[in-house]
């Protein structure tokens, strides 16, 4: 900790409750949460973590859907000068454990969840089988209701004691604030850790690239609806952090659906929006076939951002052209903070192009050397500035590799047209898009071969109009082994978010070698190209 220069990410929390405490900050269905009731909330849930002797550098896991309690907690943890580690709302238990172990979590905040979607008993699943976390916090439906989980509190009765004020712990810029799990190209998902600074610099750098370029009373508050799950990178740094930091209305939605997300967007002025191309599709399709009416949206609709995957411009120039507002493409990762590229509002944007880059932010399109190719010639991205993390907890090797002359190595593959405009060309290698989502074939691979019936498997991505693409396995079953389709299916729905479980499911007496030994899937994919 610098005993000279301070920064803390919740101080932006801090400072709109000394401005403008009456000011509407989150907002959820009918809940109204102001900034001065944000902040005494996020000020009880440090001083619990702090009672329960949680503190500096310690580690939080936080499993909650779009609701209020996300912003209290997160901020609250970040105000203790602990570290706040985003869990996603699919995992099951397997993939749950693994993250609070591999992070050193020393307690987790969980939402009680839903028949559906079962958070809070799985998380108590793992929770027990990790040594090292030490407290589970249950967020439950009601604040004020009984916890579903026998032995743990709810979190009204944790911080229901605690003092409303609370001195913001003063973590270093180059502290670790938060540690988000992507997973590499190969084997188990690893921790980025991102920096106060690092998340700082990019909500603040967001906010200049989306917000002043926009014509508002002086004054006015504005709004932005979050669609996207904030344990994402996106719908946290992108959306929450940056808005916060304006002083603006943050509308959550857990959970995105064509007409509730246009219902809301009418219902509360919506000025800002961040989606993945499926959920432009999806709006496009549902308001074209059924004629809703969507003159609120393009009556307050300002700025639309897409990103997680490249977006057809055929979509694209059709939303535009029925909603009557522009979307502008970025581009970004978990370790970049991550906006790393955005198509700016001073110069035209370029559809199927993800902009330039942003303040602060060097990119480059390189050959194997790392040296940067000729432009309009592929290369591979390579990023540096003060939006990239830390390193990798506790993997120094695979920091390493990633660091290599100075840049971080994206792995994606890139084309950079004469004005510095960057598209991309291809993704990591085996990276399967679905809906946005990254899904690292590896990963599962490791845990479909555990299955008794199964020899030998693949695992790639396949064409799905809806998802971009889907989740598809090729499997040898092993000498006198029966599986069938649906039962393997449901026993991966059982193993794999379902972000990531195979929808297809193929059976092969052999699969492609390419010429190292390995499973070729260049020769899947052009087999399943000549169908």
């Amino acid at each position: 900790m610098s005993n000279v220069t301070t920064l803390n990410l919740a101080s932006i929390v801090t400072h709109q409750a000394r401005l403008a405490p009456q000011k509407e900050a989150i907002v959820w269905n009918e809940t109204r949460i102001s900034y001065g009731q944000l902040e005494a909330m996020s000020n009880k849930v440090a001083n619990a973590l702090v009672a329960l002797g949680i503190g500096f550098g310690d580690k939080v896991a936080l499993n909650c859907p779009n609701l209020p309690y996300f912003p209290i907690v997160y901020y609250g943890i970040l105000k203790a000068g602990a570290v706040v580690v985003p869990t996603c709302v699919l995992f099951t238990p397997r993939e749950i454990e693994y993250q609070l172990r591999d992070s050193d979590a020393k307690a987790v905040f969980v939402f009680e969840g839903t028949d559906e979607l079962p958070m809070g008993a799985s998380t108590k699943e793992a929770f027990d089988k990790v040594e090292t976390c030490e407290h589970l916090i249950v967020m439950t439906k009601d604040p004020a209701g009984a916890s579903p989980i026998e032995g743990h509190k709810t979190l009204g009765q944790t911080i229901f004691p605690q003092p409303d004020t609370f001195g913001l712990y003063p973590t270093a810029p180059e502290d670790t604030c938060a540690i988000l799990y992507t997973s590499g190209t190969t084997g188990q998902p690893k921790g980025a850790e991102l920096t106060h600074f690092n998340l700082w610099s990019n909500s603040v750098t967001t906010y200049s690239s989306h917000l002043p370029n926009v014509d508002f009373t002086d004054g006015e508050q504005k709004t932005v609806l979050i669609t996207l799950p904030l344990f994402h990178t996106t719908g946290q740094t992108v959306q929450m952090n940056t808005h916060i930091y304006a002083g603006n209305r943050v509308v959550l939605l857990p959970r995105f659906e064509p007409k509730s997300t246009l219902d809301a967007m009418i219902k509360e002025k919506v000025n800002f929006w961040v989606g993945v191309p499926t959920m432009y599709w999806a709006l496009l399709k549902y308001a074209d076939e059924t004629g809703a009416d969507i003159s609120g949206v393009k009556e307050n609709m300002r700025v639309c951002t897409s990103g997680g995957a490249p977006m057809p411009v055929e979509v694209m120039r059709a939303f535009e052209e029925k909603f009557g507002v522009k979307v502008r493409e970025g581009y970004g990762l978990s370790e970049t903070s991550p906006l790393a590229c955005f198509n700016h509002f001073d110069k035209p944007s370029k559809p199927g192009w993800v902009g330039q880059p942003i303040f602060g932010v060097e990119v480059i399109c390189a050959d194997e050397n790392d040296q940067e190719v000729e432009r309009g010639e592929r290369g591979e991205i390579l990023i540096r500035g003060n939006n990239i993390m830390k390193g990798y907890y506790k993997r120094p090797e695979a920091t390493a590799e990633a660091f290599k002359n100075g840049w971080f190595h994206t792995g994606d593959v890139g084309i950079m047209d004469a004005e510095g405009y960057l598209s991309i060309v291809d993704r990591k290698k085996d990276m399967i898009l679905r809906g946005g989502y990254n899904v690292y074939p590896r990963e599962l691979e490791e845990i479909i071969m555990t299955h008794p019936a199964v020899s030998l498997c693949a695992v790639i991505g396949v064409p799905d109009q809806k998802m971009g693409e889907e989740v598809k396995a090729f499997l040898v079953l092993k000498e006198g082994a029966q599986l069938n389709d649906a039962d393997f299916i449901d026993w991966c729905r059982k193993q794999f978010a379902a972000n990531k479980y195979p929808r297809y499911v193929e059976f092969r007496d052999s699969l492609p070698i390419g010429n190292t030994g390995k499973i070729s899937k260049l020769a899947l994919r052009k087999e399943l190209e000549g169908r």
